[in-house]
């Protein structure tokens, strides 16, 4: 059995980090999100995160582009049909993951400037009626609420990272990285008890994650939990969640730019 059916209710919120605002420098990270007729297979949903690397001078238009290319390209390949879970849907990730690096590359050529100038990393979520297929370069954070604990409380699951540049570095892989290709993970959830969705770019890292790497059930959960409202006003909690994202608490163990988008069952 595949994801199971429905509609989904999403949101994002991108915050410049501490080092940013006492600078005075944009948030460098993005995010964007679409949903795509499948036909007779049903819609498709694709969220994206993208973080620019902070020594790059049009990160920021790089990561903005990645997600604007991401949401384009996976979206009409999945929405396309015909894809079934398992080794087809890492193909189908791979082949949008191309389609998205060489535009990519073309449209920052035509900008005159150096590639390297426009690094960022890049998360896609793509979730049909029948799988949930992932896709990373870099060090973005993907969870999944499926099923519940012994008492009850709903599980939260990290998505495999994509790997490091090497075996013995940590170095972060962005879409102009050499080889980029290499270093991209694919995943295909077939879990049809999938009802939430989280990524988030690392600025969130510490937040989202327990000190053994496991995902943050309390974090996770207060952030979704507006989005499941039906009488939670989006600008009201758009601005909570900023202030979140903002706070000394967070700014503390991470003075990096964040984002986080949401996407739950409705």
């Amino acid at each position: 059995m595949g994801a199971r059916g429905g509609s989904w209710r999403t949101h994002g919120v991108s915050v410049e980090g501490y080092r940013h605002r006492r600078t005075g420098t944009p948030c460098q990270d993005a995010w964007d999100s679409a949903v795509w007729s499948g036909g007779d297979g049903g819609p498709v949903l694709v969220l994206a995160v993208a973080d620019g690397a902070g020594s790059r001078p049009r990160s920021q238009e790089g990561a903005q582009l990645a997600v604007r290319l991401a949401t384009e390209h996976f979206g009409r390949i999945a929405a396309a049909g015909g894809v079934r879970a398992g080794d087809e849907v890492h193909g189908m990730l791979h082949s949008a993951f191309q389609e998205v690096c060489g535009d990519f590359l073309l449209a920052v050529e035509q900008s005159g400037d150096r590639a390297e100038d426009f690094a960022t990393t890049l998360t896609v979520v793509v979730i049909t009626p029948d799988w949930l297929g992932h896709l990373s370069v870099g060090d973005g954070l993907v969870f999944v609420r499926a099923g519940t604990d012994e008492d009850g409380a709903p599980l939260f699951h990290l998505l495999p990272q994509a790997d490091a540049a090497s075996e013995y570095s940590n170095e972060t892989v962005f879409l102009t990285s050499r080889h980029a290709g290499r270093w991209v993970r694919t995943d295909c959830v077939d879990d049809p008890g999938i009802d939430a969705v989280v990524l988030s770019t690392d600025g969130l890292t510490q937040a989202a994650l327990t000190r053994s790497r496991t995902p943050n059930a309390s974090f996770l959960a207060a952030v979704l939990g507006p989005l499941e409202s039906p009488t939670k006003d989006p600008d009201a909690d758009e601005a909570e969640l900023a202030e979140l994202l903002r706070s000394d608490r967070l700014s503390a163990v991470n003075a990096d730019d964040k984002t986080l988008l949401r996407a739950v069952r409705v």
